[in-house]
Order: structure tokens, then sequence, then C-alpha cells
């Protein structure tokens, strides 16, 4: 739809509910395709569709057992790799300025995104804590990176409700 392609690699996501949330995110704002990797579940869920509410079935996706192969492919195709994760080499969200094509990489509610994966990344990127927990839910720091970065490739206010 967009000339500027935006696509979600999950690396790991073992919950199949932070799954359907990231397809019902990704429907809403219009992401190209959703790669699931390694022990991510995959439609048809029963667990998935509860909190996809449908958006499962129409939004592109894709699953691949290895998360860097499919990163090496994209990278073949001059996709930039963009990891959200918590580290001390990260940009801050608020101040990252995404080229695209651009796949932004989830990763593990536990474990985070795997090594294998983040030194394929052309940029690490964090959403600053305010509180005392560490991060985000990942399906909800999908939510807040994947809309920051959409700005960048839909003007919304083509969206805007007309009252």
């Amino acid at each position: 739809m967009f000339n500027k392609k935006f696509y979600v690699i999950c690396d790991n996501i073992r919950s199949l509910e932070n799954i359907g949330s990231i397809f019902r995110t990704s429907d809403g704002l219009i992401i190209d395709k959703i790669f699931l990797c390694g022990i991510c579940g995959t439609p048809p869920s029963q667990k998935i569709s509860k909190t996809a509410l449908g958006a499962e079935e129409n939004i592109p996706w894709e699953y691949h057992f290895w998360t860097w192969k499919i990163i090496e492919k994209l990278k073949k195709e001059k996709v930039k790799i963009v990891v959200l994760e918590q580290k001390r080499n990260a940009t801050c969200l608020e101040k990252f300025k995404p080229e695209f094509p651009l796949a932004l990489v989830i990763g593990n509610e536990i474990k985070g995104v795997s090594e294998s994966v983040l030194k394929r990344a052309d940029k690490i990127v964090y959403i600053p804590m305010l509180g005392k927990k560490e991060s985000f839910n990942v399906s909800v720091a999908f939510a807040i990176a994947a809309y920051k970065i959409n700005t960048y490739r839909i003007n919304y206010k083509k969206y805007e409700f007309s009252k």
C-alpha cells in the first residue's frame, strides 16, 4: 500500500496472546508483513484469534525457524534491521530516524532478542522506562515503537475522523 515497506520480525515470542495482539496492531498500522520465527505460534490458533480479532487474516505472514536467516535474506533486499531492545549501545526511540524499507525485530518476553539477531542489527532502539519495571510487555512495546516509526512513512492527518 505504501512505497516505504515496514515489516515486523517476532523472535521467539512464546505467548499466543502477544502474537494475536501484534497481528491486531499490525493491521491498525498497515504493517506489510509479519515474520514469525523460532518458538512463535502461528495462525490458525484460537488464542491468537482471541486477541487478533480477525487481523491474522488481513496481514501477510511467514514462519521461519531461524530468525537470523530471514534477517540475512531481508538485508540482501536492502531492508534496514532495527531491533527493539534495552541495550547499552541502543538509541532512544524518540531520537531514532528510520530509513525504509525497515524490519522491526521484537523478542522473547523473558530473554529478549537473541544474540544472533542483535549482531545483525543495523540499529538497536529502546523505549525509556520511567517507572520501576525495566520494560513493557512485548506487544505493548511493539505498538509504541511501530506507531512512532510509522509516523515517518504515513501522514496520519489523512486518517483523522471527520465529524
